[in-house]
């Protein structure tokens, strides 16, 4: 390394697993290998590469933290001349002393360590910890005391940061170009929402024009519980020109050889391991989201296939798509279970879906089983009018059918419920929310219909008449949705201000909304938390999905 005029800097874009200290530390030294045999002066590997991210409750585990202090210390003892950034978890003097109010100091910080030639040269802490949405770093970590530390490496004065620090104009990045950082080295866990990706550029490019120098953004891929990590590192050169931007949902090596204090000439491209390729759109990112998180939850918990109710509806068919493009055809099982208000339409279109996606197939009827309930329980009921009791019962027949399926033969059963029923309760407890995983638990029903179009825009595997028909539970007779809900374009509006934006019942009347559909529908989403508290994990797409990043009591009396 030397204070050239550029620098080859690598990228590690890695799909990382919380805990398999042993298994990132493979990753990561090939990345290494990788990186050095490209003649890379710098590799950087993403934040809290040792563990994985977010490691949770596993910090408060003394063994665990041990585990990853001996990863860096195996990075480190492997580093040749070119110089590492890696995240890990450091320990460090606790910020107080135990309290009442606070009766266990934060021990550890979130940390960037910095390794060459063998050795550990320094180490960076991470001093904005994010405590909002899906994030809860300041329950484990210290805030870092030293914003504008920098570290002079073979004539080059280098800025380190980690994630958010990175996300305030006046945070530690400008510091340490104040202070003579020649480039910025950015290491991130940054969970996907639709249309991060954009904000992220912007924030970078104006990082790079305000220190004056080059900024360099690794992220995280795949997916983690509910979060999906999206990748699409970026590097920017002192001007905020986008030098390179790695591909999205998708691991990637690359390098960039990225000029130090000035722009890059407009009639010569900087040199890089590969081409940029383009930003996806709106749908296909989402979509790219749902496969990736689906294939991780799947994969790295250790199941080797799914197993979906088919309803002849769209929500399942665009469930049982993504599932198949996410395992390949061969890992996933469709089942349809038709009772006495089962359509021979929709029968037919879980087959023809079936089909086209080459997936097993198999129909269970649950007529018998649904008589059998009803004698059973004619005692107590024959004196009261057919209710939501006798539909719940269908979906309770059918949730209990795949989860024996799941238990003899080991498929994770995915629900296949939408962030619209979710909100407002059109979904029964221990039937169709049956399962260990609901891909589509942040997606309203308005975008899945969009997601279904975008879908068949390369082969139509959702047939048409799917996507036609009016939704329906099929659960009595003549049943729509249209019967209990508003139309969905409508629901989904008001859906969208009320959950994601937090606005209260009068900020959506102002928007224009009936007042009395208003009170209905936020008094939906309100009593039913108790449904959605019970709910399996999905992946998260939105700024706001139901989980970590809405915690509201169940026990709730306040309608503002």
């Amino acid at each position: 390394m030397s204070a050239a005029r550029s620098l080859r800097v690598a990228g590690a874009q890695l799909n990382l697993v919380v805990g398999d200290l042993e298994g990132n530390l493979e990753r990561m030294l090939d990345a290494m290998a990788w990186a050095a045999e490209a003649e890379a002066d710098v590799l950087v590997l993403p934040e809290l590469a040792t563990t994985g991210y977010p490691p949770e409750d596993l910090l408060l585990r003394e063994s665990f933290i041990d585990g990853n202090l001996d990863v860096v210390a195996q990075l480190a003892a492997a580093s040749g001349p070119m110089l590492v950034v890696v995240g890990f978890v450091d320990r460090v003097e606790p910020d107080h002393e135990p309290t009442l109010d606070d009766a266990v100091p934060r021990r550890l910080a979130n940390a960037a360590a910095l390794l060459r030639n063998g050795a550990h040269l320094g180490t960076y802490h991470k001093v904005l910890l994010p405590n909002y949405g899906v994030f809860d770093e300041d329950r484990y970590f210290k805030v870092g005391s030293t914003p504008a530390k920098t570290w002079d490496v073979a004539g080059l004065t280098i800025g380190v940061s980690v994630c958010e620090d990175i996300w305030l104009a006046d945070g530690p990045p400008t510091k340490q170009a104040e202070s003579g950082a020649q480039i910025q080295l950015n290491i991130n866990a940054s969970p996907y929402h639709s249309g991060k990706g954009k904000e992220r550029a912007a924030l970078l490019r104006d990082q790079a024009v305000r220190s004056g120098g080059p900024v360099v953004y690794v992220n995280l891929v795949g997916g983690q519980d509910e979060l999906v990590f999206d990748g699409d590192s970026m590097v920017f050169d002192a001007g905020g020109e986008l030098l390179y931007r790695a591909a999205q949902f998708e691991e990637e090596l690359f390098w960039v050889d990225v000029p130090l204090n000035v722009r890059s000439e407009s009639d010569i491209a900087p040199r890089t391991s590969g081409v940029s390729p383009p930003r996806l759109g709106e749908e296909a990112e989402v979509y790219a989201a749902l496969v990736l998180g689906l294939r991780d939850y799947v994969t790295k918990n250790g199941f080797g296939s799914v197993v979906i109710g088919l309803s002849g509806g769209i929500d399942s068919a665009l469930t049982a798509a993504i599932a198949r493009d996410a395992l390949g055809a061969e890992s996933v099982w469709g089942l349809t279970m038709p009772s006495r208000y089962s359509s021979d339409g929709s029968v037919d279109d879980s087959e023809d879906l079936a089909n086209r996606l080459g997936i097993r197939f198999d129909r269970i009827p649950i007529e018998t089983v649904f008589t059998d309930y009803l004698t059973t329980l004619e005692p107590w009921f024959s004196a009261t009018e057919p209710n939501v009791a006798e539909e719940n019962l269908q979906a309770r027949i059918r949730g209990a059918l795949l989860m024996a399926l799941s238990n003899k033969f080991g498929g994770i059963v995915v629900a296949t419920g939408n962030k619209s029923e979710m909100a407002v309760g059109y979904a029964t407890l221990y039937g169709d929310m049956a399962g260990g995983y609901s891909v589509l638990k942040d997606v309203f029903k308005t975008l899945v219909y969009r997601l279904a179009e975008w879908r068949n825009l390369s082969n139509e595997v959702i047939p048409r008449s799917i996507i036609d028909k009016a939704p329906s539970a099929e659960l009595r007779p003549d049943q729509l949705d249209s019967d209990s809900l508003p139309d969905y374009d409508l629901l989904d509006a008001i859906l969208e201000l009320y959950i994601e934006r937090d606005a209260n019942r009068e900020k959506i009347v102002a928007a224009g909304f009936d007042p009395e559909l208003v009170a209905r529908v936020t008094g939906m989403v309100d009593h039913n938390e108790y449904k959605r508290r019970q709910s399996a994990p999905g992946v998260r797409i939105s700024r706001k999905a139901f989980g970590k990043d809405r915690r509201l009591p169940i026990t709730n009396r306040y309608r503002g």
